[in-house]
């Protein structure tokens, strides 16, 4: 088994109950959300490399197999953290007051890095966004809050 503290693995234990079965596995297309759900932000290239599929049905990951793949997403640095991503968005800051277009973050998610689609634009807004100001403008840092507490499933 891998090295994973029993704090972690109970928590593993959950995850597999709410996601699928303990003893059947998870559906590998949902390996994403389980690691995100416990607070690991892997790539999409990362978890396709780690045996998640695109489609449903196409292989389950039991409990053993899952843990040496969270404890090597774990040990991952290519992992973005709240700092990091707030640095980006201060990029966009013009003012310099914690605010940016929304106009520019619905751009910069549908077109840099592993863009989402629109209508995955739109449900992270409904879910994480305070609502625009007057001049068009968000803040920021909230959102990348909101953002990274919960983690959103999209259909």
């Amino acid at each position: 088994m891998a090295d994973v503290p029993k704090r972690e693995v109970e928590n593993i234990e959950f995850v597999f109950e709410v996601m699928g079965s303990p003893n059947e596995g998870i559906d590998a297309v949902d390996l994403g959300d389980a690691l995100r759900s416990l607070n690991l932000n892997p790539t999409l290239a990362f978890i396709e490399k780690l045996g998640g599929t695109k489609r449903r049905h196409e292989k389950k990951i039991k409990l053993e197999e899952f843990l040496p793949i969270y404890s090597q997403v774990k040990k991952e640095k290519e992992q973005g953290c709240y700092e990091d991503f707030v640095e980006c968005l201060k990029l966009y800051d013009k003012q310099e007051d914690g605010t940016m277009l929304l106009a520019e973050l619905q751009h910069a998610l549908l077109s840099l890095g592993e863009n989402l689609e629109d209508e995955q634009v739109e449900e992270l807004f409904a879910d994480c966004m305070d609502p625009e100001d007057d001049d068009g403008m968000i803040p920021y840092s909230q959102f990348v809050q909101r953002l990274m507490s919960d983690p959103i499933v999209f259909d």
